[in-house]
């Protein structure tokens, strides 16, 4: 069912002027990144750094269970951070600026199996270019879920709850084979020749991270626990353990910060019709009713990467995340003059209504409201 909308500007002058005045606050902000930006991420660099050489010291010790907490929590720390505020934002090139080769886009590698050349192709080109269009962003329920009436129901729906779990549980894994496509191999869409180079580049990643997390380190743990506990079974299988849910950790918080910034009850999925011919006033209206935020404090600004600020993200990836906090309440104004909904809410709430929506998806059907916005060819559909 199509129903009329007020939803945004009402006719193209007054996309215009949304447009326009979007535009200001990132010509706002642009003049004054600089140094104090640079030091942010500089200490960005250097808490990942301490942080994962404090907990993998620790791990070391691991015989003692409070020692083995500290070090196992310490070490998913720092992943959370390295692939969230550090890894993610300085990809996008938002610290190209620098010209330090730590933090540029182009040559900055993450503590992740998923290599940076196939997470630019897939999140920064794909995902940001296409937000939430139905069959061109294959970040909408990852190849996997059903989470809008746009997708047909199949035989697999019924069980996306376990494969969500699974899917949270192995996220860098997911993520690393992602942008292989390979259900479009499976059914002839895609060859494996034009598969190979790409499953060659993510194969070695892999081993690199397996090497360093499930091999080198717990044999450093066995030989520690080998000469100084008269154990090095146990000091192996304690750097084993907390690698494993160091990474654990850093894998569902991923998934549950990523997942609330696109799949909660409130955000709008759109047709690749709706979409030809945008101009970028159409742009900024699809990136904002395509994403949500969540509301919270300084800390979960950073261990979420500041994609707590996923509409300013959207609308602005290269403008340095930390400065979103800044940028939003901007950003609502802008929203709350042009009608336009600006979806926020606290963690929990918003990670609730990502579950209510893969449940309900997970069974045929499921309501539909295809919105006309009556703005050239602004066709978005709020499942």
């Amino acid at each position: 069912m199509t129903t009329k909308s007020t939803i945004g500007p009402r006719t193209m002058q007054e996309m215009a002027a949304f447009q326009r005045e979007l535009d200001a606050i990132r010509d706002e902000v642009r003049p004054t990144i600089g140094e104090r930006d640079a030091r942010y991420i500089r200490r960005i660099l250097a808490t990942v750094r301490i942080t994962e050489t404090l907990g993998r010291a620790l791990l070391l010790f691991g015989w003692f269970p409070p020692t083995w907490l500290l070090g196992t929590a310490l070490l998913g720390i720092s992943k959370i951070i390295d692939n969230m505020e550090l890894g993610h934002n300085v990809m996008h090139g938002q610290f190209n600026w620098m010209n330090d080769p730590r933090f540029h886009g182009d040559t900055f590698e993450w503590d992740n199996t998923c290599p940076k050349e196939e997470w630019r192709h897939s999140h920064n080109f794909l995902h940001h270019t296409y937000t939430n269009v139905i069959g061109k962003d294959r970040d909408f329920g990852y190849g996997l879920l059903r989470l809008s009436n746009d997708l047909r129901w199949s035989w697999l729906h019924p069980f996306q709850l376990l494969l969500t779990m699974l899917l949270a549980a192995y996220f860098q894994w997911f993520v690393a084979v992602h942008d292989l496509q390979m259900d479009k191999v499976v059914i002839g869409r895609r060859k494996w020749a034009d598969v190979r180079p790409q499953w060659k580049l993510v194969r070695a990643k892999m081993w690199l991270v397996t090497r360093r997390d499930y091999i080198l380190w717990p044999l450093v743990g066995a030989l520690v626990g080998g000469v100084f506990f008269d154990s090095a079974l146990q000091g192996g299988l304690a750097v084993l353990a907390g690698n494993a849910i160091g990474n654990l950790m850093r894998n569902i918080w991923a998934w549950a910060i990523i997942f609330c910034g696109h799949f909660t009850d409130d955000i709008y999925t759109f047709t690749r019709d709706s979409i030809k011919d945008e101009t970028k006033g159409q742009w900024y209206l699809r990136q904002i009713l395509g994403s949500s935020n969540i509301s919270g404090g300084r800390l979960l600004h950073l261990m979420s990467g500041n994609l707590s600020h996923q509409v300013e993200h959207h609308l602005f990836p290269d403008i340095p995340a930390n400065r979103y906090v800044e940028m939003s309440p901007k950003v609502r104004a802008v929203c709350a003059k042009y009608n336009v909904p600006y979806n926020t809410g606290a963690f929990i709430p918003q990670l609730l209504t990502v579950f209510k929506r893969i449940a309900r998806y997970s069974l045929p059907g499921g309501s539909q409201k295809a919105v006309t916005i009556e703005v050239d060819s602004m066709l978005p559909e709020k499942a």
